[in-house]
């Protein structure tokens, strides 16, 4: 009995607000009823098939026979897509979409008369129902319509104000810059901007007199701060990056400093430790850092000369090369004479690391990367030895002096220079100066009369200017 029904196209309204169902029943029995093409309230439903309990259905109506709700869904499913309307120039964008048609009133007219009897007996009692499948929504539509129009409106009118406004003739014009600015008084601005002003404040401006745009307005000078007294100075005073004044010593005053350091327990041995340190800190940042000593560079390997003198700087110059060593850079000590024994005691460490030691000058290389210059010291005879600065001059390499004489290397001149303690009055021929921290105890300096206060700050190595202030 109940499959007589399945085909037919039904209008199902549910209890409380579950709403009404519209669509062709494909199962029906005592308890649901399934629908496919369903509509929810005239608009169509998401899911394939809805499934309806009967205990939800308030009241059920049979819009139509199979044949014709099928006749009825075929003409529904029939699409119409309209093709845009090409813009042209002076027309606006609203203008450019096309109107909405409603649907034909017409389009039902040829429905058998059965049908619309049907159609007729269920709009009269359920005009918001669908029928044959479709929502009869005339007042909606009217109401869409109206909407579209009135947007329609707004858009025209959005356009006409942006570009429907005539260009100005007097756009053509010239613009009259020098008519304009003197509308504008400048030194009444001024006079008036001034009159504001204290009377101190527009005294010192007068007095200050005008710039060009490259000069300073204020005269600036580095801060100097001078935390070091020496009881004895010399003529030259250097200044660290940090605005602390060094004041450079005589020979004899760092003489009796090195002695009171020996007494004190700060030995040549602990000294020259950390002269070779600073030294090979100072080089490796010079021959390029991580970035050229690398493993991966190994064919960009750099190769470094020691040139060393019979005395405690040049001691010093060999460990500098032995702890660069250390580091895997090749180095070449080179010494004439080994007859002082704080340089057989380094030069005994240095062979241990198997790098080349030479005392002859024809057979060091053409070409390094870097020399250690240690053949003289304050002491030494300033006699210049012609071979070695024949060499030197030659290979263009840069010169680090390690306590070098204040008066510079005969015949060589170094672009580098690094002293310990404090300095002495340097000749511009020993280059850029460093400063060594040499970890000396403040008892070390107030024992030959120095006032001290480190300027070292975070590092173990400074550089120092000289100033010329």
């Amino acid at each position: 009995m109940s499959q007589q029904f399945v085909g037919c196209m039904v209008s199902i309204k549910c209890v409380d607000d579950l709403g009404t169902y519209q669509g062709q029943i494909i199962n029906f029995n005592r308890q649901t009823v399934t629908i496919s093409k369903a509509f929810k309230d005239g608009i169509p439903h998401s899911s394939q098939q809805v499934t309806i309990n009967a205990r939800d259905i308030q009241n059920l109506e049979i819009i139509s026979t199979e044949e014709a709700g099928a006749k009825e869904v075929q003409s529904q499913n029939k699409i119409t897509v309209k093709r845009p309307i090409a813009k042209r120039a002076n027309r606006s964008v609203s203008e450019c979409i096309p109107p909405s048609t409603p649907p034909s009133v017409s389009q039902n007219q040829n429905q058998n008369p059965v049908q619309n009897s049907v159609k007729k007996t269920t709009e009269q009692s359920h005009p918001e129902y669908p029928v044959n499948g479709r929502v009869v929504a005339a007042e909606t539509n009217a109401k869409f319509n109206q909407k579209r129009v009135t947007q329609r409106q707004k858009w025209q009118e959005r356009d006409e104000q942006a570009f429907g406004t005539p260009i100005d003739q007097s756009m053509n014009q010239d613009f009259d810059f020098e008519k304009n600015l003197a509308l504008f008084n400048k030194e009444a601005v001024w006079e008036e901007i001034n009159s504001l002003k204290p009377d101190i404040v527009r005294q010192s401006e007068s007095n200050r007199g005008k710039y060009r745009h490259d000069e300073n307005v204020i005269v600036s000078k580095p801060t100097t701060l001078r935390q070091i007294i020496v009881p004895v100075s010399d003529e030259r005073e250097y200044v660290t990056d940090d605005g602390l004044v060094i004041p450079s010593i005589t020979v004899d005053l760092h003489r009796q400093l090195i002695g009171a350091a020996d007494r004190l327990g700060i030995s040549w041995e602990r000294r020259v430790e950390l002269m070779g340190r600073a030294g090979a800190e100072i080089i490796i940042q010079l021959l390029g850092g991580a970035h050229r000593l690398n493993p991966k560079n190994a064919h960009q390997w750099p190769t470094i000369v020691a040139l060393c003198g019979p005395h405690r700087t040049g001691a010093a110059g060999v460990n500098c090369a032995r702890q660069l060593s250390t580091h895997g850079i090749k180095t070449v000590v080179y010494v004439e004479n080994s007859e002082n024994i704080s340089l057989l005691q380094e030069l005994s460490l240095y062979k241990m690391t198997g790098n080349k030691v030479e005392t002859k000058i024809d057979k060091l290389a053409s070409v390094v990367d870097l020399i250690i210059l240690a053949l003289y010291d304050e002491h030494s005879p300033k006699n210049s030895i012609p071979a070695v600065a024949k060499w030197v001059n030659s290979n263009k390499a840069p010169v680090l002096a390690i306590e070098p004489p204040s008066t510079g290397t005969p015949g060589i001149l170094s672009k580098f220079s690094l002293v310990g303690g404090l300095p002495l009055s340097h000749s511009p021929d020993n280059g850029r100066l460093y400063l060594c921290n040499l970890s000396l105890p403040n008892k070390v300096f107030t024992d030959v009369g120095i006032t001290y206060r480190s300027p070292f700050g975070p590092k173990f190595v400074i550089p120092l200017h000289y100033d010329d202030s």
